[in-house]
């Protein structure tokens, strides 16, 4: 089924898994001609994938010195840049593509090689709230203009839309009766009017190769350089008005919207206690990711220091056991990256992503609710995927179909746009889409034998998300 023709260019940077696994998705839900398409990446991975559909793929890195260079002759009014690289700046890829009429989509705003370790910049300067808030304030300085669709993959991207249905449907089975709200602050009023207190980005991810991993080596379902770019980040998440402390290397940002704060430690050395309905309670990782950030600011009510109400959110990722191995072994290395990596994908003979957002607080406790997706259902949908990557994939071709069909919205993040037409064009990729109620709670199960200690640097992770 084609959801969009489109008939300017697409130019995509980047084909590592997610450039990959989208490429089949593209040409089968968008009607365009596959040599209208050209992929610009820096290394040869993805080149077999594009010659077998006779996509265009050029080996030439954007730098700083050359992204006018390269990237003007290919990209005019109607043209589509979907960015899936890392190490490439986005906004300024943003600010040339709106300066030539260009629609616009990535995965996660990047800054230009080195900026996550820049030693002249604070560790909030280089953080995800600061990407953010350099990303929006493009789109202040320029209101309007050609539609780019920043962060929107699975997470960020797929879980804002997760979230809101997860409202409706608490709302639907608490027996209030609403509209379905049609802007920002309607959706906020009706996360406060719930008791939505906390949003876990709740994810764990069950996928085991016959190949396992090795000393030295690090292997993931997706993408190893993204994955350690954010793991290596600073912990962050959005900070809620119904917190009583405050972690003790906790930091705020000194610009900006102040929805989030940061901590002084790697979200892959940052462990929180989270739920899926598969797992169960699980122990998760805060990595530092954009949702956390826009959906604790999206559901704000009130302005500045007058905010009488917003969520705490972040991330809870376990990933599959070898890249928590790897993650074991990158720590032990003091965060220096092993020589060898592995992208697991045909190597993969069995499990799930079960990814989704875990809404606590509420009347009825806990509320889970996302895309549980095997491996195999995976394989059977789409090729050039695993599960996780085609959760991504998936979402990536919602919102562009959304930005084909609204081309003229300015920059937006995923709580901007339509979630009831993302989650319609990116459904039927997702697995079992499915949502539980729980009453479990962050500091459940927490006795027992080994009588499970708070970590006094961090006490909020068990204690002070309880919901109360």
């Amino acid at each position: 089924m084609k959801h969009a023709s489109f008939s300017g260019h697409l130019v995509m940077i980047g084909c590592g898994s997610i450039g990959q696994g989208v490429l089949p998705l593209i040409l089968r839900h968008i009607d365009i001609a596959p040599d209208r398409i050209t992929i610009l990446t820096a290394d040869e991975r993805g080149r077999d994938v594009a010659a077998g559909y006779g996509i265009s793929f050029r080996i030439e890195p954007i730098t700083r010195d050359n992204i006018d260079a390269v990237l003007r002759p290919m990209l005019g009014i109607g043209d589509f840049l979907l960015n899936l690289s890392v190490d490439v700046s986005s906004v300024a890829l943003m600010d040339l593509c709106r300066s030539v009429g260009a629609l616009y989509l990535d995965t996660c705003v990047e800054p230009w090689a080195g900026g996550y370790t820049d030693p002249s910049l604070t560790a909030s300067q280089r953080s995800n709230y600061a990407l953010r808030e350099s990303a929006l304030d493009l789109g202040a300085r320029k209101p309007g203009g050609p539609t780019a669709v920043i962060t929107h993959g699975a997470n960020p991207g797929l879980v804002s839309h997760l979230v809101k249905q997860a409202l409706l449907d608490i709302a639907r089975d608490t027996g209030l009766e609403i509209a379905e709200p049609q802007w920002r602050e309607q959706w906020a009023a009706l996360a406060q009017r719930l008791g939505v207190k906390v949003i876990h980005i709740a994810e764990r991810d069950t996928q085991v190769a016959n190949v396992p991993k090795r000393p030295g080596e690090f292997v993931n379902t997706w993408s190893i350089d993204g994955f350690v770019g954010e793991g290596c980040q600073p912990a962050e998440l959005g900070w809620g008005t119904h917190e009583r402390s405050f972690p003790a290397d906790g930091h705020r940002h000194e610009f900006g919207r102040g929805s989030a704060i940061f901590l002084d430690r790697p979200g892959a050395a940052t462990r929180v206690r989270s739920w899926t309905p598969m797992e169960g309670p699980f122990h998760g990782f805060l990595v530092t990711h954009n949702e956390s950030i826009s959906i604790s600011d999206y559901y704000s009510v009130g302005n500045g220091d007058d905010v009488e109400y917003r969520p705490t959110v972040h991330y809870a990722y376990h990933p599959c056991d070898d890249a928590v191995l790897s993650l074991h072994e990158l720590a032990g290395k003091n965060w220096q990256m092993q020589s060898r990596q592995r992208l697991m994908m045909q190597e993969i003979v069995s499990g799930t992503d079960e990814l989704g957002v875990l809404l606590l607080g509420h009347a009825r406790g806990a509320y889970w609710y996302g895309s549980r997706l095997s491996v195999e259902e995976a394989r059977r949908l789409a090729p050039h995927n695993n599960a996780t990557s085609l959760q991504v994939t998936a979402s990536v071709l919602g919102a562009m179909v959304w930005a084909i069909e609204n081309p003229n919205r300015g920059v937006v993040e995923p709580d901007d746009i339509s979630y009831s037409r993302v989650l319609e064009i990116a459904g039927p990729y997702l697995g079992e889409v499915v949502g539980e109620y729980s009453d479990w709670t962050p500091v459940q199960d927490r006795g027992g034998l080994f009588n499970e200690a708070i970590d006094p640097a961090c006490p909020w992770q068990f204690a002070n998300f309880r919901v109360s």
